[in-house]
């Protein structure tokens, strides 16, 4: 069992930053493979970062490469999401989550979500 908390999120102005971090319980975090959703309001969640249990692979959506980085801190059970150049569309509550499989397979553990909101 995996309990997943994120946090980080708030009110940003369009080209601003924000670090989002999602911390997980458990001793077999590393074992997990991570990954950032959101969904914005009347929308679909979706896809938007993963990164494999020992952070030395990592894929993103289109709408998101380059602007947002995924990475992990093993020993302090932490997944990161750091967004760059956010843009309005940006708007949702973001989403982490965790699985045992790599690259593919379900998630299994899901947190609680964050909102971030990018003003124009």
């Amino acid at each position: 069992q995996v309990q997943l908390v994120e946090s980080g999120g708030g009110l940003v102005q369009a080209g601003g930053s924000l670090r989002l971090s999602c911390a997980a319980s458990g001793r077999t975090f590393s074992s997990y493979a991570m990954g950032w959703f959101r969904q914005a309001p009347g929308k679909e969640r979706e896809f938007v970062a993963a990164i494999s249990w020992s952070g030395g692979s990592t894929y993103y959506a289109d709408s998101v490469k380059g602007r947002f980085t995924i990475s992990r801190d093993n020993a302090k059970n932490t997944v990161y999401l750091q967004m760059n150049s956010l843009k309005p569309e940006d708007t949702a509550v973001y989403y982490c989550a965790a699985r045992g499989s790599w690259p593919e397979g379900p998630y299994d553990y899901w947190g609680q979500g964050t909102q971030v909101t990018v003003s124009s």
